[in-house]
């Protein structure tokens, strides 16, 4: 495994640990922008029918090419597609689980993109929402010497938005558009508190490191102190 994997198992890890318990009794799960499968073929091995909808080719592509590898094409579904079309690609109340991850922050109305999100959703189902988190951008910022860009982003503007970011959330944000969005907030993680930190190089000269890592992310995932650390917010809601 590259360092490059390696540090994708551990930015990936809690996100996986809560999610999967939801996943074992899901059986037909919607995936969101995840185009390259790295969610959608691992819920496919546990036996669900997964939808993916994604807005790339080459994205969709890279994620047939998992399929067949891990032997679950069967079990997915690839439509070219984003959240505007959600209603013409998905039925209503036809799924369990819906994984939006890395796409709320992109649209220009994320209450719009998750009444699009109900819709689909049955009454009861699960929503796994990923976003990425203000204040670790904050001290990012900082980190590099962008202090302008550092402040704005402190005061509630954007600076830069790399890979078309328009914005990011508070835990509290988050929380308050989930609730007027017809969601009930269940858990609150803490992603990649320090695996953006980690020296690739170390994680290659370190035996073991990748666990150790994995191990202490999960243990500050939900400690309310380290979540304004984190680079990205994982929350698991359910459909009102």
């Amino acid at each position: 495994m590259t360092a490059a994997e390696r540090r994708t198992a551990a930015r990936t890890a809690v996100v996986w640990e809560s999610l999967q318990p939801v996943l074992d009794s899901a059986t037909d799960v919607l995936d969101i922008g995840g185009g390259t499968g790295e969610f959608a073929v691992r819920a496919a091995g546990l036996g669900s029918r997964v939808h993916v909808v994604d807005p790339s080719p080459d994205a969709l592509a890279s994620l047939d090419r998992r399929a067949r590898e891990a032997g679950v094409s069967e079990l997915i579904t690839a439509e070219q597609g984003d959240l505007s079309q959600l209603g013409g690609l998905v039925d209503p109340r036809s799924v369990d689980v819906v994984l939006c991850h890395g796409v709320l922050e992109m649209l220009d109305d994320p209450a719009e993109g998750l009444a699009a999100i109900q819709g689909v959703l049955h009454p009861g189902g699960t929503l796994s929402l990923l976003v990425a988190q203000r204040h670790a951008a904050v001290v990012a910022r900082a980190m590099a010497g962008h202090f302008d860009e550092a402040l704005a982003l402190l005061e509630g503007g954007e600076g830069a938005r790399p890979r078309g970011v328009r914005r990011r959330f508070t835990v509290e944000e988050i929380e308050e558009l989930l609730a007027t969005s017809g969601f009930a907030v269940g858990s609150v993680h803490g992603v990649r508190v320090f695996a953006d930190l980690v020296p690739g190089s170390l994680l290659d000269l370190e035996p073991g490191s990748t666990r150790a890592l994995v191990e202490l992310e999960a243990a500050v995932a939900r400690r309310v102190e380290f979540l304004p650390l984190a680079a990205q917010i994982h929350v698991l809601a359910r459909r009102e």
